[in-house]
């Protein structure tokens, strides 16, 4: 039986000698005041983290102190009413008085279960680029009322040590007192009390981040999804219609997930014929030979569905059928009594096993595909909560290995909310001068507006987006770095500790071997700040080496804070800084090398080969994912400010990235809409509102980005003085052309015969919004992400349409200008017919039903972020 649930919350500030308040105003309490631990003082010690460290941090609590241990040592948690427990371990490792977190190796107990064993919070952290480490489990406290946690350090290791920054015990209701399907089976899985559980993620599908204090009384936090989804296949998101209210039932009582999950979600898309082209996923790294319990929850929160078989879908895991033919409303219809159904929340439970491989990790997958056996209303699926459980094995065990280093895994572009560094890099790394050569000034423009800033509010109880903490996955993919100890004696004095794990430092020997002592024939360019090289590191990593002039005060400074910040900026579509050196008063960067050159040149430049349109659309793909990342994946909007083709770099398999934060801004708390700052930027691209005004916001990267689209589609440089004057500027050019009809004008005549005009006009139309004159008519990057990836499935199912012998609309002949976008012939009837997202109220069949459109207009930024890339359905 459940034992009778008593509220228990006992937060533990560890190594503090008094209590503290975090930034979501919960109070902690110093364990060295309270009588739950820890058990041997004469083994451990109390430390304080650096304020460079913290000064990253959201929130400087629990994490500014650490209880470490030198000995097995405990806490007894004692007079516990029976039940079952969150409890929630905190670890933050940078260095303390003078201890290297690389060697802390532990494990954590708690009889009869191993939660953590030979653990490294300092490898754990560099292998996701987090700056701490959240572990969660759920577990059962007996009538005996003990909870005893032991923290060992491993004997294996020379000078190990455990520590702790904050510990957590929150009691639970019982939040699984049904039993879960097994998958593929019929079968069900009982969840016992004597099963302990770690929480691997725990998402608010098509939401934002929801902090501990806006849960519904567990103090769980709820992350953004969308850096879990895989593939190009986003759908949309929104929230519940107004006149829809959640409602909860004996079976779904209000604890089981806050309101705020079940009132937002994620679906396909109003349009049948591409929801069945592909399957909304979402992909999870878990540990191999375990079973995982997932949950997944569904509410109904648009007005217009509110009978049964109006949206009805098939579940997957790992590509096995969970769920067939699963109606939300059907469901609620058991969970209460009489209408309306709609806004009743829903949950189902799966089991699976991950059976052990070579490997030690693998992806865990949750797919939602359009049941068309019995013809719903909408050809659609949804979801709105996601949470992820590893299951003990017999023995008690949940602990998983540690991540590996090297090599470094690719790993998808989207990452965990604090770090938001991840992203999924060869080791081949990379450097042309357009993405290096103004590099340094960023470091002190970052650090001087990031220490007076206050907290942005996005959202209510969050940064937006679960920007502001750390995933609870274990394996939240990112960037991995080989890395060394940075000396404290230096001349430019010690750098965070924090930064450690994320930037290199390299001795001037090392440099002066990579560039065969800066040979002049590796010399890849020169720029205001000094020349850059191409080097050879690690027996044959490439990578692209910026050595500047004498150091100056100034440059000391910028230096030092361009490390400081730039190291910690890790996305797929980011060029990352990989280190650094000051060796013998030099001041020299190393970053990663772009094999591929940058994009201006592939377009008119040195460069021979021309682009395809559709690589062409997968390098605006991939440059307009680092600008969103810029804009929402970090704490503080990142302006890059200086956004064009010549920042654009690519890598060997023509993965295009970001490059050049010379320029950038990081966007103040203070005034969060916009930056006052003195113009800077490149002619062509400069956004005409922030020269007006000296307003800078992350609007003014999007002007920017339009006119890097009409260079993409035309070839032709963003300023060339030598056509007629009417032409000089491109962007005044395309915007020209559109308004009378005739962009096919400026296209790239190499492209004739090859662009869908379906895609084309969608391309067009994007790039078209972002050169809108006021910042505020300009689509967010969400928006012009979601557009671009629509272009290219337009014109992946032309492309496979044209191969199979059905005329499809191509734009003909650029030199016939008589009719705007001419076609190689008329669309046939059996052709695939992609109605644009922007359509309004067009209505769309699907099996004997229909479906009311939205436009993008009536969406939420949120809401329209990413259609399929070559769309393979199940």
């Amino acid at each position: 039986s459940t034992p009778f649930f008593k509220p228990v919350s006992i937060l533990l500030n560890c190594g503090d000698s008094s209590d503290n308040v975090d930034a979501d105003k919960r109070r902690w309490t110093s364990d060295s005041t309270t009588h739950f631990g820890p058990s041997n003082l004469q083994s451990s010690f109390s430390a304080r983290a650096s304020s460079t460290d913290l000064s990253l941090l959201q929130s400087v609590v629990p994490y500014q102190t650490v209880r470490i241990f030198t000995s097995a040592s405990s806490y007894n948690f004692t007079a516990l009413p029976e039940g079952r427990y969150f409890v929630r371990l905190h670890f933050f490792p940078v260095v303390y008085n003078d201890r290297d977190p690389k060697n802390a190796f532990f494990s954590v107990t708690t009889a009869p279960y191993t939660l953590l064993s030979n653990f490294s919070p300092f490898i754990t952290a560099l292998a996701l680029t987090q700056a701490y480490i959240i572990r969660e489990f759920f577990i059962t406290v007996s009538s005996s009322g003990f909870l005893i946690l032991t923290f060992t350090p491993s004997p294996n290791t020379p000078d190990s040590f455990a520590f702790i920054n904050g510990i957590e015990i929150v009691s639970s209701p019982e939040l699984f007192p049904s039993d879960a399907s097994i998958v593929p089976t019929s079968q069900i899985f009982p969840i016992r009390h004597s099963h302990a559980l770690q929480a691997i993620v725990r998402l608010n599908v098509g939401g934002a981040y929801i902090s501990p204090t806006f849960d519904s009384g567990l103090s769980r936090t709820w992350y953004d999804d969308s850096k879990y989804i895989f593939g190009a296949g986003f759908g949309v998101s929104y929230s519940r219609d107004p006149n829809v209210s959640i409602q909860y039932s004996k079976a779904v009582p209000e604890y089981i997930a806050p309101p705020d999950v079940y009132g937002t979600a994620r679906s396909m898309g109003h349009n049948a014929s591409i929801n069945l082209n592909y399957n909304l996923t979402w992909s999870i790294t878990v540990d191999n030979g375990f079973r995982y319990l997932i949950r997944l929850h569904f509410c109904e929160i648009q007005s217009e569905v509110f009978q049964v078989n109006q949206r009805v879908f098939n579940v997957y895991v790992n590509n096995m059928t969970a769920d067939p033919g699963f109606d939300v409303i059907y469901s609620a219809k058991e969970n209460v009594q009489s209408p309306p159904y709609t806004g009743v929340a829903v949950y189902r439970d799966y089991t699976v096993i991950v059976p052990p491989t070579s490997g030690k990790q693998s992806d865990l997958r949750i797919e939602l595909h359009p049941d068309v056996d019995v013809r719903p209303y909408y050809g659609d699926a949804i979801l709105n909560g996601l949470e992820v459980f590893k299951v003990n094995d017999s023995s008690g065990n949940l602990a998983g290995p540690n991540p590996d280093l090297l090599p470094p895994a690719p790993a998808p572009e989207n990452s965990s909310p604090i770090g938001r560094h991840g992203g999924g890099h060869s080791h081949e790394i990379a450097g042309a001068v357009g993405g290096i050569a103004a590099a340094l000034v960023v470091g002190a423009c970052i650090c001087c507006l990031l220490c007076g800033c206050l907290r942005k509010k996005k959202e209510k109880g969050s940064d937006g987006s679960g920007s502001t903490g750390v995933p609870l996955s274990p394996y939240a993919q990112g960037e991995n770095r080989k890395s060394t100890a940075f000396s404290a004696e230096k001349s430019l004095g010690a750098l965070s500790n924090a930064s450690h794990g994320y930037c290199r430092h390299f001795r001037f020997s090392e440099i002066v071997e990579a560039t065969d002592n800066f040979s002049e024939s590796l010399l890849l360019g020169a720029g205001g700040f000094g020349k850059v090289y191409k080097g050879v590191i690690d027996g044959g990593n490439e990578v692209a080496v910026k050595r500047g002039s004498e150091l100056s005060q100034q440059g000391v400074h910028e230096f030092q804070n361009e490390i400081e910040m730039l190291s910690k900026l890790r996305h797929r579509h980011l060029v990352p800084l990989i280190g650094y050196c000051e060796d013998s008063s030099e001041m020299i960067l190393v970053y990663e090398y772009m094999a591929r050159g940058n994009l201006r040149e592939h377009l008119y430049g040195r460069k021979a080969s021309p682009l395809s349109w559709r690589q062409r659309l997968e390098i605006c793909i991939g440059a307009a994912k680092g600008l969103h990342h810029l804009h929402t994946g970090a704490k503080h909007t990142l302006i890059h400010r200086d956004v064009k083709s010549a920042n654009i770099l690519l890598d060997g398999n023509w993965v295009a990235k970001i490059s050049d934060f010379g320029l950038s801004k990081m966007g103040s708390e203070i005034e969060p809409s916009h930056v006052s700052t003195g113009v800077k930027g490149t002619f062509g691209y400069l956004d005409p509102e922030y020269h007006r005004l000296q307003r800078l916001t992350e609007k003014s990267d999007v002007y920017s980005f339009g006119v890097v689209l009409f260079e993409v589609l035309s070839a032709r440089p963003a300023l060339d003085r030598s056509r007629p004057t009417m032409e000089v500027c491109l962007a005044e050019w395309a915007l020209h052309c559109m308004r009378k009809g005739v962009i096919e004008q400026i296209v790239d005549p190499f492209l004739s015969g090859k662009i869908a005009a379906e895609s084309l006009r969608k391309f067009a139309e994007t790039a078209e919004k972002c050169l809108a004159d006021e910042g505020a008519d300009r689509p967010a990057m969400t928006n012009v992400l979601w557009n671009l990836e629509f272009s290219l499935s337009l014109q992946s199912s032309a492309e496979e349409a044209d191969e199979k012998g059905v005329v499809v609309g191509f734009v003909g002949d650029l030199d016939d200008q008589e009719a705007p976008l001419s076609a190689k012939g008329k669309r046939s009837d059996d052709a695939i017919n992609w109605p644009t997202p922007d359509t309004l109220n067009s209505s769309t069949s699907f099996e004997g039903g229909s479906s009311t459109s939205m436009g993008s207009e009536q969406m939420q930024p949120s809401a329209v972020f990413s259609q399929i890339m070559n769309p393979k359905g199940r």
